[in-house]
């Protein structure tokens, strides 16, 4: 990296600022889909033509082989299909985090990665995300510390949204304090304020990250899921997200949650809240249950200026995230 670029002040753009194009992740174990790989392929192969079709260039990741043809036959031709090695689809926590400058200069930063502390541990996701960069000429900043990218969502004014529940766990930075965290936050990423959420949802593989919880839609203004029905199971975590967010001064818009959702007895973690935001359109995840038009149709009034789609999601989640999580964009400088 040059000295000139050493000089300027790195900041993390919010979603919805202009993308260049999405990257996203194809399902390719089975072991990892058991039941439902099939049915995954399809539902992100929809996402990535829907977001192709909307005018942005999408690069699907696949393994090499009969994982790419699979791919390339399930998606729109304007999708660009690239042959990588990687572990799991999860780009958003594996692929890089890229900043911008004032000068038009961008940056992929890495931090460490530890199978979301230590649970699920797939060769090809430590590397996966410094061979995207590579792939388009970004230069690397390598943090020393464990981060996903789907553990923080930035507000677009050096605001930044996480979860105590997986930032604060013992699993992941065992040695940093939360002031710790605070100053990586600022340091590495460009961050100048945190809001500390609680728990995420119940039974969240990653450990409650925020991108399934809270969502920033503006500056200032956080969308948050509203409890369906008596028995919804994250009614609570829901109600302290609410509080801490006005507390903090900020405007809160409410999303309806799915409800209360089982697969074989296990409540399971789905959330319109794991919707991609990408230059043209807005691509909500649903599940085939009462609340996904009102869900879906909530986070179109949240970007008036994007169409906004629902797509199934269903096996998505059964791998354990949803759309969002599947992906990275890379902002325009």
């Amino acid at each position: 990296m040059n000295t000139a670029m050493t000089m300027t002040n790195w900041h993390f753009p919010p979603e919805w600022h202009p993308q260049e194009l999405l990257w996203i992740g194809f399902p390719h174990l089975a072991e990892e889909w058991p039941g439902f790989l099939a049915a995954a392929q399809v539902e992100i192969a929809a996402f990535a033509s829907a977001v192709a079709e909307s005018g942005q260039e999408v690069r699907l990741v696949a393994r090499a082989g009969a994982n790419a043809a699979r791919a390339r036959a399930l998606c729109s031709a304007r999708v660009t299909v690239e042959e990588r090695h990687y572990g799991d689809v999860w780009l958003r926590d594996t692929g890089p985090l890229v900043q911008i400058d004032g000068a038009g200069n961008r940056r992929a930063v890495r931090c460490c990665f530890n199978g979301w502390g230590g649970k699920y541990l797939m060769e090809g996701d430590q590397t996966i995300g410094a061979d995207l960069a590579a792939s388009v000429g970004l230069p690397v900043h390598q943090a020393d510390w464990v981060l996903e990218g789907g553990a923080l969502d930035a507000g677009g004014d050096g605001l930044v949204a996480t979860t105590g529940q997986c930032l604060l766990n013992p699993n992941r930075n065992p040695h940093l304090t939360r002031a710790d965290l605070e100053a990586r936050l600022a340091a590495d990423l460009g961050f100048t304020r945190v809001l500390w959420l609680g728990d995420g949802l119940i039974n969240d593989h990653t450990d409650g990250h925020v991108d399934n919880l809270g969502r920033f839609v503006a500056p200032g203004v956080l969308a948050l899921p509203r409890a369906t029905g008596q028995d919804d199971p994250n009614a609570a975590i829901y109600a302290d997200a609410a509080a801490r967010a006005r507390a903090f001064g900020l405007a809160v818009r409410e999303v309806p949650s799915p409800g209360r959702i089982e697969r074989d007895g296990r409540i399971e973690p789905a959330s319109y809240m794991n919707f991609c935001i990408t230059t043209h359109v807005v691509v909500v995840p649903t599940f085939g249950v009462a609340m996904d038009a009102e869900g879906v149709a909530a986070v179109a009034e949240l970007f008036p200026d994007r169409a906004t789609l629902g797509l199934p999601a269903g096996a998505v989640l059964a791998g354990g995230g949803g759309f969002h999580c599947a992906s990275q964009q890379l902002p325009l400088a």
